[in-house]
């Protein structure tokens, strides 16, 4: 499947409506497992930091759980569920606790015994409806979505949080999948981290299919310590208005994280309990 990147970047513009609804703080962040990387020599010397625990590490989740604290919904990709790295420590429970989350979710796609337990999380203040784990495809297992909805009805509010393969052509197969899921829905978020560009083709395969929107299209996150390149993406639905979006300078991780402020329509009302 061919798209040209013009067409894809014909849908990048701001996505717009009356503010009237709720409004709602989002992020989404790589973490990598609260493991600060300051330079890419560091992923081979101090390699060991992926496989075993470090005092470092806890420190970063407490100041990382600190950062969090002003959000309503964070979407969470390369955190530990429990094994020796993390302490077994679940990584999603311990920020959602430190930050004083009542909601938290987590989804292990690849699990290497007690050696790592890599997964995606999402930490909320509002009651979700349902939350459904997705594995999603490609020849190497390991990588999934969770899918959040609040409310009842089509005009629900639908949240993903996804972590894509490192593959050109899993990637555009991983969209296709998730564009499916969500057709249906008139108010989708979708974040994540993508490991592709705003304008590449597996992104045209997302917001073509959904109608998606990207509201900033140079949100450089990786590396964090000299960002480049536009890997982490909150898109929206034109029927979601977006206030204001950024990339925060919070070094913790190999990424850094996209904050996004958004006004719902009035159709949709989140519950705290």
């Amino acid at each position: 499947m061919s798209m040209s990147n013009e067409a894809c970047m014909d849908t990048q513009t701001s996505a717009g409506s009356e503010p009237a609804g709720q409004r709602m703080r989002l992020m989404s962040y790589n973490i990598q497992t609260g493991t600060s990387t300051n330079k890419f020599r560091d992923y081979f010397t101090q390699s060991w930091r992926h496989v075993l625990p470090t005092t470092q590490r806890m420190q970063n989740l407490i100041q990382i759980a600190e950062m969090m604290g002003d959000y309503d919904l964070v979407g969470l990709q390369e955190v530990d569920a429990g094994s020796l790295r993390s302490g077994f420590i679940n990584q999603t429970e311990y920020i959602a606790n430190q930050a004083h989350f009542p909601y938290w979710f987590h989804q292990t796609n690849r699990k290497l015994g007690k050696i790592a337990q890599h997964s995606n999380g999402v930490l909320c203040r509002y009651k979700p409806s349902q939350v459904s784990d997705h594995k999603l495809p490609g020849t190497i297992p390991g990588r999934g979505a969770l899918i959040v909805r609040f409310g009842g009805d089509k005009m629900s509010l639908i949240v993903v949080i996804m972590h894509l393969s490192l593959g050109k052509r899993t990637r555009i197969k991983q969209l296709e999948y998730i564009s499916r899921a969500v057709s249906e829905y008139s108010n989708v978020v979708i974040m994540g981290d993508m490991n592709c560009a705003p304008d590449s083709p597996e992104m045209c395969v997302l917001m073509q299919g959904t109608k998606l929107l990207e509201p900033e299209p140079n949100l450089f996150t990786f590396p964090s310590w000299r960002p480049k390149h536009h890997l982490d993406h909150i898109l929206v639905s034109p029927s979601i208005t977006v206030e204001d979006v950024s990339v925060l300078s919070h070094t913790y991780s190999d990424h850094l994280p996209i904050a996004m402020s958004i006004r719902l329509p009035e159709s949709v009302q989140l519950e705290t309990e």
